[in-house]
């Protein structure tokens, strides 16, 4: 069983980092930004 993360401010900075870093690693990241229009 894959483990999950809820990370927000995921847009950029810190918060995109280590949603980037969690999914590498295998796992189930759910992010959550105010400017859509930015990428993970």
């Amino acid at each position: 069983m894959r483990k999950t993360i809820f990370i927000t401010g995921a847009s950029s900075g810190l918060g995109k980092e280590t949603a980037k870093l969690f999914q590498a690693k295998g796992w189930n990241v759910i992010a959550t930004m105010r400017r859509l229009f930015y990428r993970l």
